[in-house]
């Protein structure tokens, strides 16, 4: 058997796997499919009392106010072109699967690179080992375009941002590695000219259907929002819960359909979330900037920038949902096909990181919530962050460690063959 071959049949197994867990796994790890996506979708879609609950096509992000960019709007559609005959849950399933396979089938190429096997592997097992949050998630879908923007922005730069560029406007993050891209890459003006058309095209099609006001709704709708229970922020706040001390514990939202935290001071802390976050990325951003500056090349760089920036964003957010952990999968699974040598450790400490998000949802979620958290999974939590912060430890010495040297024409060129399939 080709190693072509044993990477396609794992690939069948572990997305079997993954959405049979959906199913199986307890605190129903799909959830938001059934529960947001199906209506939201069906509603616009059908415009009936069953997902409307008043009747009449609403569309979110055009006639009323959504935490998401428009286009995430567009695979909940879609998974109706199979919904007619599985139902949505296992739709939004091959969905999925469908969109990782062309992603896949990017990353592996012919079968003959082996830093391109490895990362397909690292990849296999990063998805077993979330599991179906990673799945049943907008994110299922953003990661493997995320994935195949980087691995086209040498060779085809304009059609590798253009990805990205669609990936941010599903879920914000990739916005990140778009920001890599821009900072990195000599062709900059195929990278910005293709997402701001794409942004331009989204924008357009909105203020059409009449959703002007909206337009930009998903942006206000996070920053309005507390401190999420799983978000590293909140580690002292979930502690005082852990020990029962007055004023903190943790509560549902049924408008964000998250579990959150509150305790002293709280309020100022949200407050200064988002501008910490954008400090953060900036910082991040400028050490990237001053590398290329002193002639860094794409090949070393782009990982590590990638890497610091998806970490910071997960890091210093005040939202920290399990799916985000699935981002961390895009720059180490590139920084693999670029130099496993050196990519091979932080790919084990996001397999671990993976391994801890699925344990904490949605096998012991549960125990998280109530009057008093479970220490033991408190403490599983607190465990996973802290290796995301070692993550980002990890890629910011990476990315000041990068060696700087005059760009040339001919190395522009020795980067694009490096990664090619």
């Amino acid at each position: 058997m080709s190693k072509r071959a044993a990477l396609w049949i794992a690939f069948g197994a572990v997305h079997i796997g993954v959405a049979v867990l959906g199913f199986v796994l307890p605190n129903l790890p799909m959830g938001d499919v059934p529960n947001v996506y199906e209506p939201w979708s069906g509603c616009a879609l059908f415009g009936t009392y069953a997902y409307c609950g008043t009747g009449g096509h609403q569309i979110v992000g055009i006639t009323e106010p959504w935490v998401y960019p428009q286009l995430a709007f567009i695979p909940m559609a879609l998974a109706w072109a199979f919904a007619w005959a599985v139902g949505y849950i296992p739709a939004w399933a091959i969905l999925i699967t469908l969109i990782d396979a062309a992603a896949f089938a990017v990353l592996v190429g012919r079968g003959r690179s082996t830093g391109r096997n490895v990362s397909a592997w690292f990849w296999l097992a990063f998805i077993a080992l979330l599991g179906p949050v990673g799945m049943y998630r907008l994110d299922g879908v953003t990661v493997p375009l995320a994935i195949m923007g980087c691995l086209w922005l040498a060779g085809r730069p304009w059609i590798g941002s253009m990805l990205l560029a669609v990936a941010t406007w599903i879920k914000v993050w990739p916005a990140a590695i778009l920001l890599a891209a821009v900072i990195v890459m000599r062709r900059r003006f195929a990278v910005v000219g293709s997402a701001i058309l794409v942004s331009a095209v989204t924008l357009g099609a909105v203020i059409v259907l009449g959703g002007g006001k909206y337009a930009l709704g998903f942006v206000t709708e996070q920053t309005d929002r507390g401190i999420q229970l799983e978000a590293p922020v909140g580690a002292f706040y979930l502690w005082r819960a852990v020990f029962n001390i007055p004023g903190s514990y943790v509560y549902y939202s049924p408008k964000l359909l998250t579990f959150q935290l509150t305790g002293p001071n709280v309020d100022p802390l949200i407050a200064v979330m988002t501008p910490i976050l954008v400090i953060a990325i900036g910082s991040v951003a400028a050490l990237g900037a001053l590398k290329v500056w002193r002639g860094a090349s794409y090949l070393s760089l782009f990982p590590a920038l990638s890497l610091s920036l998806v970490t910071a964003f997960i890091l210093f957010n005040k939202v920290g949902s399990p799916q985000y952990l699935a981002w961390i999968a895009v720059p180490l699974a590139i920084g693999l096909v670029f130099d496993r040598h050196h990519w091979w450790k932080p790919a084990v400490l996001g397999l671990a990181i993976a391994a801890l998000t699925q344990l904490l949802y949605p096998i012991f979620y549960n125990w998280l919530l109530g009057d008093t958290p479970d220490a033991f999974v408190a403490l599983l939590l607190t465990a996973r962050n802290a290796l995301v912060a070692v993550l980002f430890v990890w890629s910011i010495a990476k990315l000041t460690r990068v060696r700087t040297r005059t760009s040339t024409p001919a190395l522009a060129r020795a980067d694009a063959v490096a990664i090619a399939g």
